[in-house]
């Protein structure tokens, strides 16, 4: 559908924008993401699991990304990788493809309406979420490849 299709173009701008493919002339990479359940942040998820089907595949990147959705409450508060219930409920929803190099924002896409500061403010949050998600990315590639 086209959802599916503009999550496909995200994910796929995304990926290329860290793929050293250069690198590899007249080489095909096809990476397969199965939605197996969506409980929430599945673009976050979707763009998590590329990067480390990337990385496992020992694929040269320029970076290792990280895929942060926040949900904004018609509060206005922030909700960090919000379940399926709390997207529904959120005034918008916004995702970010954030590069480990500099925190660079490789990809945003909103859904909903906000405010300049206020996606300013999700930026920021996403940032700092960041650092959580390549400490896991460390941490599973440590677990991975230091067994025997």
């Amino acid at each position: 559908g086209v959802l599916e299709r503009s999550r496909e173009q995200l994910l796929r701008q995304t990926c290329e924008a860290v793929l050293l493919g250069v690198l590899h002339p007249r080489t095909a990479i096809s990476l397969v993401l199965q939605v197996l359940s969506d409980a929430g942040s599945l673009l976050s998820c979707c763009l998590n699991a590329a990067c480390m089907a990337l990385l496992d595949a020992g694929l040269p990147l320029a970076a290792l990304f990280c895929g942060v959705t926040c949900a904004l409450q018609p509060d206005g508060t922030i909700l960090l990788d919000p379940t399926a219930r709390q997207e529904q409920e959120a005034r918008a929803i916004l995702t970010f493809a954030i590069a480990s190099s500099n925190r660079k924002v490789l990809m945003a896409t909103t859904k909903g309406s906000c405010s300049v500061e206020e996606m300013q403010q999700c930026l920021a949050a996403a940032q700092r979420a960041a650092s959580t998600i390549f400490q896991f990315y460390r941490d599973s590639v440590h677990r991975r490849y230091s067994k025997s």
